[in-house]
């Protein structure tokens, strides 16, 4: 595999940030929540983090969620189904997802 089509595959693995309330308590703790591929594993997972944010990844915690159903109006539906990876970071390391931090 070419480099450039190396980095192109790790960028694919990660596809953004999950935030919310639970997750930017988390960021005290140094770990951080992402929505990944659901065929990538913790190998490429801690791969890409690694060579995306220049940082080195201490542990990788992953979850697929189940589908939930979800009403609008009188329409029923169901949400897809995600993988959500939390990474934990190095002490010394931080990755910079609010512009103001």
């Amino acid at each position: 595999m070419t480099l450039k089509k190396q980095i192109n595959h790790l960028i694919d693995i990660i596809e953004y940030p999950i935030i919310t309330d639970k997750t930017t308590k988390n960021l005290e703790n140094n770990v951080y929540c992402f929505q990944v591929d659901k065929k990538s594993n913790k190998r490429e997972i801690k791969e890409a983090i690694e060579n995306i944010f220049d940082v080195k990844v201490q542990q990788v915690n992953t979850s697929i969620s189940s589908p939930k159903t979800k009403t609008v109006g009188k329409f029923k539906g169901k949400v897809k189904r995600y993988k959500k990876a939390m990474i934990k970071l190095k002490d010394s390391y931080r990755i910079n997802l609010f512009e103001n931090s």
